[in-house]
């Protein structure tokens, strides 16, 4: 059965978010969304796509896999993610991901050619890592107001940037609200256009500037190939099975909540509800075939959660 599907794709499926930012023919897009999002520092002019999978330093040790992965011409790192699906270390994750692009900055020590007895040792100097998320959930913690967090080492006595070179953005969509009336900066277009995309069926006269002329051409199926399309339904049909699972288990979660919250307290029915559906999520993906490194990033479970779900279920 082929997904419905609307003018333009959904930004929050996999297909979607690479067919607008991580093409070679649209880093332009990808470009014009990282200067707004750093509209402090120099102007990124030009980025190289990196390599997205990247190994540990044993053959042991857990691989990451980026979403997008670029260096701009002063040798910078931007790590780009879209994240559909809450995860409980999710923070951890994004912080783990900047230690790949921080190692791979180290330089073996080398020997003047003058003098072969002498050593020259790396002193340590890295170029910035910039880890960009964009959510389509929101943090437990974070007022209902508050779309974007921009995070870098600070000083908590002075309140000062300790380190400017390893800055964490993480955009928080269902917190973005505003209607297009109220537009105002290229950062909300942005944003609207993001969250909104899939819903619009014609371009509002407020967003007919030229990046944005070219993400609505970038994204309206009609112009796809049969071949594009298939790849986009499957695509939306993952992202709609995903979120309709999770909003199932959320609303057992909660019902089981209620039910069995009222002599320990809603917040503990709530979170041991929203556990088991988790760990549903993990099984129906264990059922799929995926692989353990992709569900645990998609539920946030450790191995060893993973590996009892399979051995409690034969699986």
């Amino acid at each position: 059965m082929q997904e419905t599907i609307g003018k333009y794709i959904n930004p929050f499926t996999d297909f979607g978010f690479k067919k607008i930012f991580g093409e070679e023919a649209n880093k332009d897009l990808l470009i014009d969304f990282l200067n707004t999002l750093l509209a402090d520092k120099a102007n990124i002019i030009a980025l190289t796509y990196l390599k997205n999978e990247h190994l540990g330093r044993r053959e042991s040790d857990r691989k990451a896999i980026f979403d997008l992965h670029c260096e701009n011409d002063k040798g910078e790192k931007f790590i780009v993610e879209m994240q559909k699906a809450k995860q409980t270390f999710f923070k951890d994750r994004t912080v783990y991901y900047t230690s790949f692009p921080i190692q791979s900055q180290a330089k073996k020590d080398v020997r003047s050619s003058k003098d072969k007895t002498q050593n020259y040792t790396w002193d340590y100097q890295l170029n910035s890592i910039y880890s960009i998320a964009v959510m389509d959930f929101a943090f437990n913690d974070s007022l209902p107001e508050k779309v974007k967090h921009d995070v870098m080492l600070m000083d908590i006595e002075t309140h000062t940037i300790f380190y400017d070179k390893l800055r964490f953005i993480y955009l928080e969509m269902p917190h973005f609200t505003k209607k297009l009336e109220d537009l105002e900066t290229h950062y909300d277009k942005w944003l609207f256009v993001l969250k909104n995309l899939p819903r619009l069926e014609e371009i509002p006269e407020k967003l007919r500037e030229k990046i944005f002329m070219k993400v609505f051409e970038t994204a309206d199926t009609s112009q796809y190939s049969p071949n594009l399309l298939s790849q986009y339904q499957d695509s939306l049909k993952d992202y709609r099975d995903l979120k309709n699972s999770l909003d199932t288990y959320r609303a057992e979660g909660l019902a089981e909540g209620l039910e069995k919250g009222l002599e320990k307290g809603l917040a503990e029915g709530l979170e041991k509800g929203l556990e088991k559906g988790v760990k549903r999520v993990a099984l129906n993906a264990i059922k799929k075939g995926l692989d353990d490194d992709f569900i645990q990033e998609l539920t946030g479970l450790s191995p060893s959660e993973i590996a009892q779900i399979r051995k409690g279920n034969n699986l």
